[in-house]
């Protein structure tokens, strides 16, 4: 009874993002209160001192997870909400983008960018960035909607192929289930995947947009600023795979260099301005992070992705993994795939690059799947969980396309 309570719980907290729009409640609030209620429910329900102390250390767990994502979060968003501010992330796609260019060839791009991007740094960081180079474009609602999918979609995908680019396939290379040289096999279904989304989601794109040329006034400190902030990227991949320092602290000394930086440059007023970069965080993003993960939490506690677990063992593993990648969609894809790992089960190479492949893909199919669509339902207003729902047809095919792909080139040359 108490544990069909709480799923009722998570399922609430699941209607209440659905219905944001007819109930004008913010999903990031109810999330939260859903979460909080959750395990408060949990303590009031241990019985006794001794499974209030266990209930106490997974509550105690759960926040060292949430707070590792948040500080790593608020870094990178801090040097983003900087860089885009002075017009550096603008700069940067006027590089690399014509100034006029049609929407077809824009979205084939794009899906490229975000791709490439996410496959050498976190999907935190490339989703912000490929968020904010929409930004520079002149786009209608219903364009900037099916960007920011592509985005996701293509964020998660370029992640599989390397440890750097998603903790489950970090995960998954750490326990020796996997080869470095295996893992680069999975970014051609990647990046095929991605490139038909690409091509479905241009079909009915018409027309140019353009990219208003600027000239931005940005002080030698701001380059200098932009360096730091690819260099704590590059820093913080070498240093987790050399030394296996974990990216949140290789982040936090980057962002202490960026203000050290800014105080040694600049007047006290203008490092204040540096300063209220922080403030420019949307909190909301984060506090919808702490309340789905402390709901995750919850179900892991009670025994919900156990469940998952002996479900899986069931099954023909390539079929396992493939429905797996879809209920990642739902459960956050870290606690379940640690909870596959503990159960440790007998695949051989091509089942677990398939593995890889659809816990780090499988979360674009729902916009509450993965960071990269919270992160992305909270900076573009067009973006709801419902309006998201119309592209998981689309989804669902790249997806399968992909994991398709996946097994035919692993038993090709790992069977």
């Amino acid at each position: 009874m108490l544990y069909l309570f709480l799923i009722s719980l998570a399922v609430l907290a699941l209607l209440s993002i659905i219905f944001e729009e007819v109930t004008h409640l913010n999903k990031a609030k109810t999330t939260l209160f859903f979460g909080c209620i959750s395990w408060i429910v949990l303590f009031m329900s241990a019985g006794d001192p001794a499974h209030e102390k266990i209930v106490e250390a997974e509550l105690n767990e759960n926040l060292l997870e949430i707070a590792t994502l948040w500080l790593f979060l608020m870094s990178t968003m801090t040097f983003v909400a900087y860089l885009n501010a002075k017009g550096m992330i603008q700069i940067l796609v006027q590089k690399l983008f014509p100034q006029k260019v049609s929407v077809r060839i824009l979205m084939l791009q794009v899906a490229l960018f975000s791709l490439v991007l996410s496959a050498i740094c976190d999907n935190v960081t490339a989703t912000l960035v490929s968020l904010g180079l929409l930004t520079t474009f002149k786009l209608d609602s219903q364009i900037r909607r099916r960007m920011a999918v592509l985005i996701i979609f293509a964020v998660n995908s370029g992640g599989v192929a390397l440890i750097t680019g998603d903790v489950t396939t970090l995960m998954i290379f750490l326990g020796g289930h996997v080869q470095m040289s295996e893992l680069l096999l999975l970014f051609v279904p990647a990046a095929v995947s991605v490139m038909l989304l690409a091509v479905l989601f241009s079909l009915k794109a018409e027309g140019h947009v353009s990219t208003t040329p600027i000239k931005r006034e940005y002080q030698r400190v701001d380059v200098v600023i932009a360096v730091i902030f690819f260099s704590t990227i590059v820093a913080t991949m070498a240093l987790n795979v050399l030394f296996s320092i974990p990216p949140v602290l290789t982040f936090l000394t980057g962002l202490s260099v960026m203000f050290l930086v800014g105080h040694s440059s600049r007047s006290n007023k203008e490092e204040l301005q540096i300063l209220e970069y922080i403030r420019q965080v949307e909190y909301d993003t984060l506090l919808f992070f702490l309340g789905i993960l402390l709901l995750v939490g919850m179900l892991k506690e009670i025994g919900t992705l156990d469940l998952l677990t002996q479900v899986y063992a069931q099954f023909d593993p390539n079929i396992s993994n493939f429905v797996t990648g879809i209920g990642s969609a739902l459960l956050d894809n870290v606690p379940l795939t640690a909870a596959l790992l503990k159960a440790e089960p007998i695949l051989n190479t091509p089942e677990w690059l398939g593995l890889t492949y659809s816990v780090g893909v499988g979360g674009s199919l729902l916009v509450i799947g993965s960071a990269a669509g919270i992160i992305a339902m909270s900076k573009v207003k067009e973006l709801t969980f419902v309006s998201y729902l119309k592209y998981v047809p689309a989804l669902l095919l790249c997806y399968s396309l992909g994991y398709g792909l996946t097994l035919l080139l692993s038993y090709k040359f790992y069977g």
